[in-house]
C-alpha cells in the first residue's frame, strides 16, 4: 500500500506548465521561417547581410508570440507580473518580453490517489486506507493566484481529511458504512478546496487492511454468530414443525380413514428403500384394519418374489426390501 509519503504521487502527476517551457506550434514556425526567409532574399537581391541577421533576430522573437492552447485548457497570462487574464481554448498572441504564461490549468477531472497508514479509529485499531479523489479545477484564476501548487495542496488536503475521518469513526462503521464515510470525506475535501478553485466530484475507498490478528478474531466472531443463526433457525423450524403435528393429529383424531392411509403411505414410503427392512408392530397392522394388512402383505410378497431378480432387470423401486410384521408372539 502507499506510504505517507506524496512524493511518489507528485512525482507522477502533471505539474503547472510554466510559460517559459518549450511549447512549439505551427505558427511560432511560420513566424520564425517567414522574417529569416524574406531577410534571406533581400541578403540575396541587394548584397546586405544585415537584412538576413535582422530576419532571424525578428523570426526568433515573433516565433514565441502566437500561443495555442488546447480545448481542456485556459492560459494564465501576466503583464509584467501582473495578472491580466485568462486566454484559451485556441490561439491568442502575447508580447515576448512583456506577457508571460505563468500556467497552463487542466479543466478536465483529474485523479489523485492518497492513502493513510497505521491510522487509529475511535475504537483504537490500527488501518490502513487506500482512496481516490476525483476532482476538477472550476476557476483556473483561483488555481493559480490563491495556492502555490493546487495540485500537492489537494493531494495533501485528502490525505490529512482522510486522517481526521478515521480517527472520529469505530472499525465496524468504516468496514459496514463505506458510502457515508465517503460522502463526508468528500464534503470535508470540498471545504477545503473550494477556496483554490477546485471542485471535489467524488472519493472512492479502493481498499481497507486491518491486523491480521484482527481478521482471525473477526473470522471467528462472524463463525461463532453464522453458528448461532443457525441454531436458532433449527429451534423455529422445530417449533413449526410441532404445531403442524398438533394440527394433523387433530384431523386424525376424527377421521380413522385419514390416519390408516397415513399409515399405509409411511408403509410405502419405507419400503421404497431397496435393501431396506421396515419391523412393523402387529398394533399398527391391526388399527390399519384388513386392507391395510393385504396391502402389506402385497408388498411384502412382491419385494420377496423380486428379491432374486437382479436389481438392473427389475422395474420396481422395492426390489430388495423387506417387510416384517411382528406379532405379540414373537
Amino acid at each position: 500500500m502507499p506510504g505517507t509519503d506524496l512524493t511518489q504521487y507528485k512525482a507522477n502527476m502533471p505539474q503547472l506548465t510554466p510559460g517559459s517551457a518549450p511549447r512549439g506550434n505551427v505558427l511560432g514556425t511560420l513566424a520564425l521561417t517567414i522574417p529569416s526567409v524574406i531577410g534571406g532574399a533581400i541578403t540575396a537581391a541587394a548584397g546586405e547581410p544585415l537584412a538576413l541577421i535582422a530576419g532571424i533576430g525578428i523570426g526568433c522573437v515573433a516565433m514565441f508570440s502566437p500561443k495555442i492552447a488546447q480545448q481542456w485548457e485556459r492560459a494564465v497570462v501576466l503583464k509584467f507580473g501582473k495578472y491580466v487574464g485568462l486566454q484559451g481554448p485556441g490561439v491568442f498572441w502575447v508580447i515576448p518580453g512583456v506577457h508571460k504564461v505563468a500556467a497552463w490549468v487542466d479543466h478536465r477531472t483529474t485523479t489523485t490517489s492518497f492513502a493513510a497508514e497505521q491510522t487509529l479509529t475511535s475504537d483504537a485499531v490500527p488501518v490502513n486506507v487506500d482512496a481516490v479523489l476525483f476532482w476538477t479545477v472550476y476557476d483556473a484564476e483561483k488555481a493559480t493566484l490563491e495556492v502555490q501548487d493546487y495540485r500537492q495542496a489537494v493531494s495533501w488536503a485528502s490525505q490529512t481529511a482522510l486522517r481526521d475521518i478515521i480517527g472520529r469513526t469505530s472499525l465496524s462503521e468504516l468496514l459496514a458504512g463505506r458510502e457515508k464515510i465517503e460522502q463526508e470525506l468528500q464534503g470535508l475535501i470540498d471545504s477545503r478546496t473550494t477556496p483554490w478553485g477546485v471542485t471535489v466530484h467524488s472519493v472512492e475507498m479502493r481498499d481497507v487492511v486491518i491486523p491480521a490478528s484482527l481478521q482471525d478474531a473477526m473470522s471467528r466472531q462472524a463463525q461463532a454468530t453464522r453458528e448461532k443463526q443457525a441454531r436458532i433457525i433449527l429451534g423455529e423450524a422445530e417449533v413449526e414443525i410441532a404445531k403442524l403435528f398438533e394440527k394433523a393429529a387433530e384431523s386424525y383424531q376424527g377421521n380413522p380413514v385419514a390416519l390408516q392411509l397415513r399409515q399405509m403411505n409411511i408403509l410405502y414410503e419405507g419400503l421404497k428403500q431397496k435393501g431396506g427392512m421396515m419391523v412393523v408392530p402387529s398394533t399398527i397392522v391391526d388399527s390399519m384394519g384388513a386392507s391395510g394388512i393385504m396391502a402389506a402383505a402385497a408388498l411384502a410378497k412382491q419385494s420377496q418374489d423380486e428379491r432374486a431378480t437382479p436389481p438392473a432387470l427389475s422395474a420396481d423401486p422395492f426390489a430388495g426390501s423387506e417387510l416384517r410384521i411382528v406379532t405379540d408372539d414373537d
